[in-house]
């Protein structure tokens, strides 16, 4: 049968690439004192740019969990299946210690390796990235009692990924998740309704309904009940130590917009055994902890899906022809592209500084404790924000093509959302910007200290940072202005970091088209005089 048509002029597949050959990601690993990671770091950027692992995530995507409540006899077993290559994904995350390791590293830039990492293997699939993300979470707040994480966080720790529902401390490596929101609640915790009832050997016993638990395949959960003494933190195993299970009964899973490779569940609470962690009455206080680690991991995860998605618009455009010449040699599409690389160079340097500030405030520093506290709730709510609008521009970069699933874009724009809900909506974050602002005065003077090292680099800036103290001092309607004033808040680390730190090019351009007369609601209106070639030069795909 003879050929219908020929194929032309199509993008070949992104693959035989290294994700990690990012300048601002390892420009920003080398400053906040991980360079030594660089080997590793290569190795999964090799391994996250191949077709296997591209084919990984797809699977892992388009094969999503089923719940099984029985097994054939009628037992009650509340099992979860996944596709092989969930599995895989877990276990070369957690092989790499994205999970947990740097909690059991003693090495200066463990934590900022760890984030570098979780960025780089994110941009195969974001959904395994929750159980990951939830166990380095975990382990901060279970050191609040010594005696439970004396006997957990060796495994939580442990770099092998040991799926299947088994008495935790007979497993090689264990996996924790979270189960804090309730119906009537959200983000509301202290509205939770789930009851915990003290026995005579300091241990409790739940019943309660929750509303969305994530990865409830998880070994251990960390999980909020109202105790006699107020709302507390709880450690709930899935399985008992004598092998038994533990009355965590899940109800059905969540058909989601996206991370549908992950399971996220409604479970029910009968009675469940579990350890009060931290004092009985402080469980608000206890998550906070888990708080700073996830709301990091959210800014990472939504900076990931930024680079994915310009690594794919970028290889496109440079392979595509249209009107007599490849896409990224058209004028306005080398706005569109060099936009969209300002966007994803700033979430990038801005995560390496606060994944540096986790590291050193874990070990001891006052002063990035500080900047932690308030910047971490600063990046959340605007890095995360960016993403829906970013994915969906780069997703029009391919026309049609990007509208297909087999692009993998979709994939992209439907996970993009997910980082500005987790831990804390968009509201919530700029509120609890507010907050630390009234509470830490310290943390204010941090983060205005971290502005003011790019003092007099740009008046743009300087005025941007005069304009954020004048809306600070104004507690009139506060609230009503919260988002307004995070954006501004943001807008100005970013700025500093990228004008101390990134290409001339890339700072001039980013503050040309972010701060003051010149910012923009649309990618592509970069101003005239801007060197995209430059600033496309670090986006472009290296092998």
């Amino acid at each position: 049968m003879p050929a219908t048509h020929e194929v032309l002029n199509q993008a070949t597949p992104l693959e035989g690439h290294d994700v990690a050959a990012d300048p601002a990601l390892l420009e920003g690993v080398e400053r906040q004192g991980a360079g030594w990671a660089g080997e590793e770091l290569h190795e999964l950027g090799r391994l996250a740019g191949s077709a296997r692992a591209r084919a990984w995530g797809e699977q892992a995507d388009r094969n999503t969990p089923e719940l099984r409540t029985h097994d054939r006899y009628g037992h009650r077993v509340d099992e979860v299946d996944f596709h092989p290559a969930w599995h895989v994904l877990m276990d070369t995350a957690v092989s790499h210690g994205l999970h947990a390791a740097p909690w059991s590293e003693a090495r200066a830039g463990a934590h900022v390796a760890r984030a570098a990492k979780f960025y780089v293997w994110s941009q195969v699939e974001g959904g395994h990235g929750c159980p990951v993300s939830m166990t380095y979470a975990a382990v901060p707040a279970l050191r609040r009692s010594p005696g439970l994480a004396e006997r957990f966080e060796p495994l939580l720790t442990a770099r092998t990924y040991d799926f299947g529902l088994r008495a935790p401390l007979t497993k090689q490596g264990l996996i924790a998740g979270m189960s804090m929101t309730e119906k009537q609640g959200g983000s509301d915790v202290r509205a939770n309704t789930t009851r915990a009832v003290p026995g005579s050997d300091g241990s409790y016993r739940l019943t309660g309904h929750k509303w969305f638990t994530s990865a409830p395949m998880s070994d251990v959960f960390l999980a909020l009940a109202q105790a006699p003494e107020g709302l507390t933190c709880f450690l709930v195993p899935r399985v008992l130590e004598d092998g038994s299970r533990n009355t965590v009964h899940l109800m059905r899973l969540k058909d989601k917009l996206g991370n549908r490779s992950n399971a996220s569940s409604e479970i029910e609470y009968d009675g469940a055994l579990a350890w009060p962690v931290g004092e009985p009455g402080q469980g608000v206080r206890t998550i906070i902890e888990m708080v700073n680690g996830t709301r990091l991991d959210c800014v990472i995860g939504s900076s990931a899906g930024m680079r994915a998605a310009l690594l794919q618009a970028v290889h496109h455009a440079s392979e595509r022809r249209a009107f007599g010449k490849a896409l990224i040699d058209q004028p306005l599409m080398r706005n569109v592209l060099a936009d969209l690389a300002l966007e994803s160079e700033a979430a990038t340097v801005l995560m390496t500084r606060l994944a540096g500030a986790v590291d050193r405030a874990v070990r001891g520093d006052g002063q990035e404790a500080a900047f932690r506290r308030l910047a971490v709730a600063v990046g959340k709510f605007w890095v995360t924000k960016r993403a829906p609008a970013h994915a969906a521009e780069a997703l029009e970069c391919l026309g049609g093509n990007g509208y297909v699933e087999e692009s993998g874009m979709p994939r992209l724009f439907r996970e993009s959302p997910l980082n500005s809900i987790w831990e804390g909506s968009g509201n919530v974050a700029a509120l609890d910007v507010l907050r630390a602002v009234a509470k830490s005065p310290e943390a204010l003077e941090a983060f205005l200290a971290e502005v003011r090292l790019a003092e007099g680099a740009d008046a743009r800036l300087d005025a941007e940072v005069k304009r954020v103290q004048e809306s600070l001092s104004d507690l009139e309607d506060i609230e009503f202005r919260a988002r307004g004033l995070v954006r501004s808040m943001a807008l100005c680390l970013q700025a500093s970091l990228l004008l101390r730190h990134s290409p001339a090019p890339v700072a001039e351009a980013f503050v040309a088209s972010r701060l003051g007369d010149g910012a923009g609601d649309v990618f592509g209106a970069l101003p005239r005089g801007v060197d995209t070639a430059a600033i496309l030069e670090r986006a472009r795909p290296k092998a």
